[in-house]
């Protein structure tokens, strides 16, 4: 048994629309294993170790459903119990899973294991520790070899696991303020692998690291920290505090302690989490012990008076207490039979005492602190106390190392409750602590005394949300509320597309029209990252991660997110979900390519932006496979786009009230126009929107009909909508190899990225619809990772329509022989009767575009599609026709016959390569073969 591959799925994706990591599991031999071939040793096994799984329904949809699967006549396979393992392992470790599935994944003893995760990390190592548990309870003779490390044991990986965990997720502080925002609808992501979480999107967020808010001041939390000045304030106020003394050496804490009076408390400076901190010291000895330990973890130290009481934390937020507990120290009570060691493991039995954070209370531990404790009471672990009798194993209430937490809120006496908000204002906190101690605390501390022992900056909500008794408090919403006051926005509209073609150019036409309606757009294409039009990062961005890029930058309050069918196979969407969300077409194109092999696949893959659109779902009318999407969305609205203004489903939905966007013939031309609610809104001539060449580049129209669209759908006013149309170009600046036009050689050239039939069919349909003396060349190429028949349906789709095609490859070889693109392509033009004489191979993308430059005459169209996009642009403008001046705003630095500009850099560095291939006739220039390198 053995994983052969592993995702993670940060969002929606083809299984969930939720975070799940997908496994490729192969059983091997296992396969004719399954649970009831395996027998009640296994099953019981895994029960013992996981008891939890008892619970799990499975099919069954009620608890023993799973168990129930196990044990049927022919039981179930072990790729679908790695399922519920990995789940049930998460959790042990606290968190709240509880999706998954199985299915086989089309080859013999082969799975597809998907299951939820709640972090990354964690996730995946429950899928791998689920392996090796299933694995120690095979019998021996079918064990996989090497599968169980020597000396494993269940119940140590169990324990490191749950560590493991807790060291990689959400401290129990921060995930509550997260659920608070869930609860409220307010996005959040984790910004490292602390507790730094941004919460709400673009100009709206806000963040917080544990309950430190970005709105805390530096200045208050320095003074929380500096408990000596803490001090001072508070007493200068006249609340109640500790005498206190700050020492550096053992003599100095005990010159204190006789001026302050026994008995003494010794803390750290700057200490927290209770560490460090000894009470009730009553000698020079114990002092001079104490200060050892507080100069553990701070170089100056805090004596101060003891008061007796119990340990409360009173919690205020934005000047309001909202929470208050009592705490009690670890401890255990005597039964008068019973060692100290057996009381600590009878109460670590308690089904609420975990490790760490893992459930609200912590087990207790005797180590050397608990030692110390057990030392002053003239105990040691093997003691037998008394029955009844208290036995505390800590000095501080800390739930961290064992301590319980009763709330206290609804009897706090409004005394103690105004000194505490009292206190945290006079610190300057908009979240703060106060440990208070008091005998009574619903009596006021003016009547029976009590003193703040300390004010905490950060301090934790454990205790308050999931309290050992009394009743759990929401200490987090109110942070919430004060972060985000009610009618505050904390989420930027955010609108997605996809499709086999024209989703850059429709994102970028976008993005241009909400910043004319005065947003601030963050953009996600395919060569890179733009904020407010400004590119910040460069390369293909059409993932998850240049989503949470977008949406964490402070300055946007727009998201246009072009997503890629690679970012949703590799990883999924970025956002659970988006407000409008559309599918422009389904062609061929990375058919073959990580499990995707038809149409339909790859349609269900585009399908998900569909699914998860909240406001509308726009949809392409006029191809089939998108129209069918139409029945796997919940958007409020769906919007129709069609080219068609006779098409049937459109016309019906439009009767209907429905919006949609057609085109429509009118006496100057055609006209975009909108339909919504039964309003009839012309929008825009085709022939007014400059990307559209006078609306002869149809792709373009409709890429502007979904653009418009889906700015409507945004809220977006028509006139902005009108502007931005009509201010967008295809200029290489503004939309990079998207039809791009340079008219300054005296020839035509046309720049494109196309690199599948659909768009090189379109851009080929652009060429012969435009009017051109002379001849038509094209530069044609396919990237190497595609199908044969892939690269023969883009022959195909120009055979014929060109006087001369110049065949190449791009750079990345993707698998490829270095001219096998080339030669396949050239083959397939012959096939469709395309002369040999009017085909050119030459591999190098360099070297093929200067020839078709060369071969341009005037009155001449060039039509070349490029792969590196910046590089293949600057030798197209740069290009001087031989015997012409420079082009206007071209570079001049090459002469008529410098040939350096087209040719590799490998090449001019060694004059003496071959070039003999380089011929010319009556037309041009022309290579017949290029030299090996």
């Amino acid at each position: 048994m053995r994983i052969l591959d592993r995702s993670v799925y940060v969002g929606p994706s083809l299984y969930a629309h939720f975070p799940v990591i997908r496994l490729e599991l192969d059983l091997g031999p296992l396969e004719a294993w399954p649970t009831a071939r395996l027998g009640s040793r296994f099953i019981e096994g895994l029960l013992w170790s996981l008891p939890g799984l008892q619970e799990h329904g499975c099919s069954y949809s009620e608890p023993g459903g799973f168990v129930r699967r196990m044990r049927e006549d022919e039981g179930t396979w072990l790729g679908h119990v790695l399922e519920h393992v990995a789940i049930e392992l998460q959790n042990v470790a606290g968190e709240q899973v509880t999706f998954g599935k199985t299915r086989g994944a089309g080859r013999e003893g082969v799975y597809t294991v998907v299951y939820e995760y709640a972090q990354k990390e964690e996730g995946v190592e429950a899928g791998e520790l689920a392996m090796r548990l299933l694995c120690s309870l095979l019998p021996e003779e079918i064990r996989p070899e090497r599968s169980v490390p020597e000396g494993w044991l269940w119940e140590t990986a169990r324990d490191e696991y749950i560590r493991f965990s807790q060291r990689r997720a959400l401290g129990p502080s921060t995930a509550s303020l997260v659920r608070a925002a869930e609860d409220r609808g307010i996005p959040w992501m984790r910004l490292n692998e602390q507790s730094l979480v941004q919460l709400g999107h673009g100009k709206y967020q806000q963040r917080i690291q544990a309950t430190v808010t970005g709105r805390t001041s530096h200045i208050a939390v320095e003074l929380a920290s500096d408990k000596e000045e803490t001090n001072k304030i508070l007493s200068s106020l006249g609340l109640p505090v500790p005498r206190q003394e700050l020492v550096q050496s053992a003599d100095g804490a005990v010159r204190s302690a006789r001026r302050i009076g026994y008995p003494v408390v010794t803390k750290p400076y700057n200490g927290n989490h209770g560490r460090g901190i000894s009470i009730r010291l009553t000698t020079e000895a114990e002092v001079r012990a104490g200060f050892e330990a507080a100069k553990e973890h701070s170089r100056s130290v805090i004596v101060e008076t003891f008061v007796e009481g119990d340990d409360h934390r009173l919690l205020v937020v934005n000047g309001e207490l909202v929470a208050a507990t009592r705490r009690t120290p670890g401890h255990v009570v005597g039964d008068g039979t019973r060692s100290v060691r057996e009381l600590v493991d009878l109460v670590n039995k308690d089904p609420r005492r975990g490790v760490g954070h893992e459930k609200v209370l912590t087990r207790l531990v005797l180590d050397a602190q608990a030692e110390m404790m057990l030392g002053r009471q003239g105990f040691t672990a093997d003691s037998v106390p008394p029955a009844g009798q208290i036995v505390p194993l800590r000095s501080t209430a800390n739930l961290s190392t064992g301590g319980t937490a009763t709330d206290v809120t609804d009897v706090i006496h409004p005394d103690n409750r105004d000194m505490a908000t009292r206190a945290i204002r006079a610190i300057g906190l908009d979240v703060g602590g106060v440990d208070f101690l008091s005998p009574d605390i619903t009596e006021s501390y003016r009547a029976v005394g009590g003193a703040i022992c300390e004010v905490n900056a950060a301090p934790g909500f454990r205790m308050h949300v999931s309290p050992s008794e009394g009743t759990p408090r929401d200490a987090a919403g109110p942070v919430l509320d004060m972060l985000f006051p009610l009618g505050t926005p904390s989420r930027v509209p955010v609108a997605a597309l996809t499709g086999t073609n024209g989703k850059t150019t429709t994102a970028r036409m976008l993005a241009h029209i909400t910043k004319m309606a005065g947003y601030t757009p963050g953009l996600t294409t395919t060569d890179g990252v733009y904020i407010d039009g400004q590119r910040t990062v460069e390369g293909d961005m059409t993932g998850p991660v240049a989503t949470r890029m977008v949406l964490s930058d402070p300055h946007i309050d727009m998201a246009v997110l072009e997503i890629a069918r690679g970012g949703l196979l590799r990883a999924g969407m970025g956002v659970p979900f988006v407000n409008v969300g559309a599918v422009l077409n389904v062609q061929a194109d990375h058919l073959g390519l990580k499990g995707i092999d038809t149409l339909e696949q790859l349609a269900e893959v585009k399908r998900i932006l569909v699914e998860v659109a909240k406001d509308c779902a726009v949809l392409n009318a006029d191809d089939p496979l998108v129209v069918k999407m139409s029945a796997y969305t919940d958007a409020k609205t769906l919007c129709y786009v069609t080219m068609n203004p006779q098409h049937a489903l459109v016309r019906e939905h439009i009767r209907a009230g429905g919006r949609a966007c057609a085109l429509e013939a009118g006496v100057n031309g055609q006209m975009i126009t909108l339909y919504d609610h039964g309003s009839h809104i012309p929008l825009l001539w085709t022939h007014l929107v400059p990307a559209t060449m006078e609306g002869r580049a149809l792709h373009n129209v409709q890429n502007a009909m979904f653009a418009a669209a889906m700015a409507y759908s945004l809220g977006i006013k028509l006139d902005a909508i009108r502007m931005g149309l009509r201010t967008f170009d295809t200029t290489f600046f503004q939309a990079p190899g998207r039809m791009n036009v340079f008219d300054e050689h005296p020839f035509k050239v046309i720049f494109d990225y196309g690199h599948n039939a659909h768009a090189v069919s379109v851009m080929a349909d652009l060429a012969c619809a435009l009017d051109v003396t002379g001849r038509r060349i094209i530069v044609m190429a396919g990237p190497g990772d595609r199908r044969d028949e892939d690269l023969v349906a883009i022959a195909d789709a120009v055979a014929g329509r060109f006087d001369h095609y110049v065949c190449r490859r791009d750079d990345g070889l993707r698998g490829r022989d270095g001219d096998e693109v080339p030669r396949i392509l050239a083959k397939a033009l012959q096939a469709k009767g395309v002369p040999e004489t009017a085909i050119s191979i030459i591999p190098d993308e360099q070297l093929a575009i200067d020839a078709a430059l060369r071969m341009g005459q005037a009155g001449d169209l060039l039509l070349i599609f490029a792969d590196a996009l910046t590089r293949s642009w600057k030798q197209v403008i740069k290009f001087r026709p031989e015997g012409a001046p420079a082009a206007k705003g071209a570079a001049t630095q090459a002469t008529a016959v410098d040939l350096t500009l087209a040719v590799p850099a490998v090449l001019r560095e060694d004059p003496a390569q071959d070039l003999e291939g380089l011929i010319r006739d009556e037309r041009g220039v022309r290579f017949a073969r290029e030299s090996e390198d």
